[in-house]
């Protein structure tokens, strides 16, 4: 009997519990979502802003309170913002408290391409739009266009990635045959980089170069560097 009684009072606990939960389920999807966080995953300048990744996130809707939890896909909202040309990477949840919130990586641009058209190359070797909110310090490429800029792709991201080629060098412009020439930020000598093969050879043997010759201070005393041949620098004197 005692056991029986047991058995019982287990299966009225379990479908308390069931009922419980049931109802909080069925009131937690009947919400509406009462707030929209966005949160970038990085403290760099904004190229695309909170308030277009909100109307992304709200679909349009005249606000955020007039969105229904049950109707609402996640997966079609974050893939909206992932076809955002600023947006690298975003992550859209729910959460219990009716929150709508986003993780948003931003597109990196490592160059810009100046000529009839302008655009960014970013840190995956992909053309990127202009941003209307703010305008990246990276260096500047002349002669390209859609079709070749991404052939500089290895030098333009061996600088981005470098501080000391980061400080130095503030452009780059094609010659016929995709061959290279580099811009310097205090020095007017041509810097002539050849084709894009044996990047890192090349910018480890300019910056040896450029400590040897600045500790002797000859740095002002050249008018062409030239790095195409890979295991030396040649250069010509004023």
């Amino acid at each position: 009997m005692k056991r029986s009684l047991g058995y019982i009072k287990a299966f009225v606990l379990v479908a308390i519990v069931g009922l419980l939960y049931g109802f909080a389920e069925k009131r937690h999807k009947s919400r509406s979502i009462n707030e929209v966080d966005v949160k970038f995953t990085d403290t760099e300048n904004l190229y695309v802003t909170e308030e277009v990744v909100n109307k992304l996130l709200i679909q349009n809707k005249p606000s955020v309170s007039s969105i229904d939890k049950e109707t609402l896909d996640l997966n079609r909202v974050e893939a909206l913002l992932n076809k955002h040309q600023m947006i690298e990477n975003a992550e859209v949840y729910l959460t219990l408290d009716g929150k709508l919130k986003a993780q948003v990586s931003q597109r990196k641009p490592i160059g810009r391409v100046v000529g009839n058209s302008s655009f960014y190359l970013d840190r995956n070797g992909e053309l990127m739009p202009l941003s209307q909110f703010y305008t990246a310090r990276v260096p500047l490429m002349f002669g390209f266009d859609g079709a070749n800029v991404t052939k500089a792709y290895p030098i333009v991201n061996h600088i981005k990635n470098d501080e000391f080629l980061t400080r130095h060098i503030t452009g780059i412009n094609r010659l016929k045959g995709d061959k290279f020439t580099l811009e310097l930020r205090e020095l007017d000598f041509e810097l002539y980089f050849g084709d894009s093969s044996n990047v890192a050879l090349k910018f480890n043997n300019f910056k040896a170069f450029y400590k040897k010759a600045q500790k002797e201070n000859k740095l002002d005393t050249y008018k062409k560097v030239n790095l195409q041949f890979g295991d030396q620098v040649v250069c010509t004197k004023k």
